[in-house]
């Protein structure tokens, strides 16, 4: 096993000192690459590309039901169904697709070819418009949590217009595919993508009711928009199939911490290797011929650690975005022998990675002046600064309220070994204002003057805000929720996870604090018709209110984290107490009332998750076994079989000082200690395999001893690691997969 195991690393580490960087696409015969306009979003028919195509008539009526999020017309389907499939075929398509998000934290689809026999037999290219907007796959293999019986097959997916569809070009093959949701037989959303566009409609009605009480009328429709960062781990390929932990769950579950990390700090915005960056670019022209507006890449502060982010787009369509960005990462990564990993810890010690969801809320108006208006913006006279701040207080307000579901939605087994380890942000959900800010929302709540809104807000010295640019607002990276300049950065979303579920619960929010800001208004506005004054009223008051959750310090000091308990902020640490959030009275309440899921869709959304926290559990524990039974112990005992001959050789030769003894014994102590922690990870597998029918109770022993467990197992295995041989360690090192040669 061991002169195997030297051979397979070893040529490994030899192999990668030979490998050449391969050249991106889309450069032309003198190397020059193409200007990136030229071919951005070929590979998508949108909105614009459709106004050349369709009848007047008709794209009137699609373009209305994608500016005011409405159903589309049944009635115009075949004929948009006809110039998307004319268009699909001129470039090569052959089948499509409804591309959905099943609650797997990946997409799916089900591929069915243009190809059919008209009435006399003959083969031809069809596509209808029902097959446009609606299709019938298989729904009974999907998580449901208990939604559905596995006997229910039947599913069906539908067209969301709003987000174009789009040609994915794999070997050999194009395929058409139409992003949709997914729903059951009875209407149950099974997807992602389902609640976060009730949470967009609820948001939208909210916030138009508040806006026409503040004065501004014509408002059509308010929406959110996004720009998710995704941060990943490019490793060489060969190391990530020789690592089982690797493959199976995405994350190391040993290895022992090099001399170097990131502690030089020289990886964070450095040059991007030669390789990596063939890779990133290749990526990206892929993104871009998606319509994916991918605008910066960078090194993040691990090594083998990056990043790269879009420009803002409506938030459906940035979700949809985002999951390409993901997929598109996995598969060009293979062609460079290198693997993405999208794991949100997947190395100890060193930086986690996020998805740090950039999120505001814009207008969609009749009137010029209103129409695109970002509502975190400020202006610059006092009736615009006060709608800025009312908004503001809602985004406050609903952090506060609904801090512990908003930390469910990004509970997740990756995610727990980010959060509050290595520059990612803590489990307690507090929002940073930065000094400017947080100056003027104190010097609102505590404001004593009196006169006209108007006179008040002078006095204040808020009437006319300055635009809060990104250079106005400082940055907390230890902030999991954070005011950067006319948005929240949401930073404590998990770099592997759909960015669907837990924006849904923003929007949601939200639009609860909207709601209770414009009922708290309708009541001041009994007392007083002068509006301005009755929305600063209501801001102090909502200011104060919130109060506790707005954090300008250190989140990771041990100081916040009691002040955090002082102030009643609650501190999820763990996956399954977080997750317990989401069914919460209060929670259930928020969904349920606000139509964004009914109570089984909810309860569904709270057992798929644990089931699936179970399930990766399981899957670590088991293949931390294996490892240890069919690696580490086994690269141990030739380790000891080594000292032993070598001691025996010198016993026999006479000498006297003997030191190999020593070193046997130190590594036999560990292989026993090893051993002990190698049979509680049994027992703890065993029991949580006997409790298969209470799922809860599970993830709340995986999370305590389950987890305790692997990190006894782990320290051993990494004490051999740095006692044993390294011609004897079977396994890639931290040393050479970070920093490869």
């Amino acid at each position: 096993m061991t002169a195997a195991a030297i051979s397979s690393r070893k040529a490994v580490i030899q192999e990668l000192t030979n490998r050449s960087p391969r050249v991106a696409p889309g450069f032309d015969e003198d190397g020059i690459p193409g200007a990136t306009s030229k071919y951005f979003g070929v590979n998508t028919l949108g909105v614009r590309q459709l106004r050349d195509k369709l009848p007047r008539e008709v794209f009137a009526s699609l373009a209305a039901s994608i500016r005011q999020g409405k159903k589309l017309d049944r009635a115009i389907a075949p004929v948009v169904a006809q110039v998307i499939k004319e268009w699909a075929i001129s470039r090569g398509v052959t089948h499509f697709t409804h591309w959905f998000q099943p609650q797997t934290g990946l997409t799916a689809e089900k591929h069915d070819a243009f190809f059919a026999f008209d009435d006399d037999r003959q083969p031809m290219e069809s596509f209808t418009g029902d097959q446009l907007i609606q299709s019938e796959p298989d729904a009974s293999s999907f998580p449901s949590g208990g939604l559905r019986a596995t006997w229910e097959a039947r599913g069906y997916t539908a067209w969301n217009p709003a987000s174009p569809v789009f040609i994915v070009e794999s070997t050999g093959a194009r395929t058409l595919c139409i992003p949709s949701v997914f729903i059951g037989y009875n209407g149950e959303a099974l997807d992602e993508m389902t609640p976060l566009l009730r949470s967009s409609d609820v948001l939208s009605q909210k916030a138009i009711a508040l806006l026409e009480l503040l004065g501004d009328k014509g408002v059509q429709r308010v929406y959110t928009t996004l720009g998710p960062e995704q941060e990943y781990f490019l490793i060489d390929r060969a190391h990530f199939a020789m690592r089982p932990d690797l493959v199976m769950g995405g994350r190391t579950l040993i290895g022992a911490p090099p001399p170097r990390g990131q502690q030089l700090e020289d990886h964070y915005f450095g040059g991007i290797p030669e390789r990596v960056q063939g890779c990133i670019a290749e990526a990206e022209f892929e993104l871009y011929k998606l319509g994916v507006p991918i605008t910066t890449r960078h090194n993040e502060v691990a090594p083998c650690q990056f990043e790269m982010a879009p420009y803002f787009e409506e938030t459906d369509l940035a979700v949809d975005h985002n999951m390409l960005v993901m997929a598109t990462l996995r598969r060009v990564a293979l062609r460079h022998h290198l693997q993405a990993v999208l794991h949100e810890k997947p190395f100890a010690g060193i930086n986690g990675s996020g998805k740090h969801c950039n999120w505001s809320m814009s207008v969609t108006a009749e009137s010029s002046d209103l129409d695109g208006l970002n509502l975190l913006k400020p202006g610059k006279t006092p009736h615009q600064n006060l709608r800025f701040l009312v908004f503001l207080a809602a985004v406050l307000k609903a952090v506060h309220k609904h801090s512990g579901l908003l930390r469910a939605g990004i509970a997740s087994s990756g995610n727990e070994h980010r959060l509050g380890a290595n520059e990612a942000p803590p489990a307690i959900i507090s929002v940073f204002m930065g000094d400017m800010l947080t100056r003027v929302i104190e010097e609102i709540t505590t404001g004593k003057t009196s006169g006209s809104a108007e006179q008040q807000m002078i006095k204040l010295g808020v009437a006319r805000l300055p635009e809060v640019q990104r250079d106005n607002t400082d940055r907390n990276r230890t902030s999991p929720f954070a005011f950067t300049g006319q948005k929240f950065e949401f930073r404590a979303v998990g770099s592997s996870a759909s960015i669907a579920f837990p924006v849904a619960l923003l929007n949601t929010a939200v639009a609860d604090a909207i709601g209770e800001i414009t009922d708290a208004l309708r009541e001041a506005l009994k007392k007083t018709k002068a509006v301005d004054e009755a929305v600063l009223k209501v801001v102090r008051e909502s200011f104060k209110e919130s109060a506790p959750v707005r954090f300008e310090g250190n989140n990771y000091s041990e100081e916040w984290v009691k002040e955090a308990q002082k102030r009643g902020l609650p501190n999820l640490r763990r996956t399954p107490e977080a997750l317990k959030q989401m069914v919460s009275k209060q929670s259930r309440a928020l969904l349920t009332t606000l139509g964004v899921l009914t109570k089984e869709e909810l309860e569904s959304r709270y057992h798929v998750r644990v089931e699936r926290y179970v399930k990766d559990m399981l899957i670590e524990l088991h293949t931390l076994r294996e490892m240890v039974d069919t690696l580490v112990i086994p690269a141990a005992f030739d380790y000891l079989g080594q000292l032993s001959d070598a001691a025996s050789q010198a016993k026999a030769g006479g000498i006297s000082t003997i030191p190999q003894i020593d070193t046997a014994n130190q590594v036999g102590e560990l292989v026993q200690q090893l051993q002990k922690a190698r049979k509680d990870l049994s027992d703890v597998i065993e029991r949580a395999e006997g409790m298969h029918e209470d799922p809860p109770a599970q993830a709340d022993l995986l999370t305590s001893e389950g987890a305790d467990t692997m990190a006894r197992v782990r320290a051993a295995c990494d004490a051999l690691e740095l006692s044993v041989a390294d011609d004897c360690w079977p396994i890639p090192k931290y040393r050479e997969m970070l920093f490869p040669v």
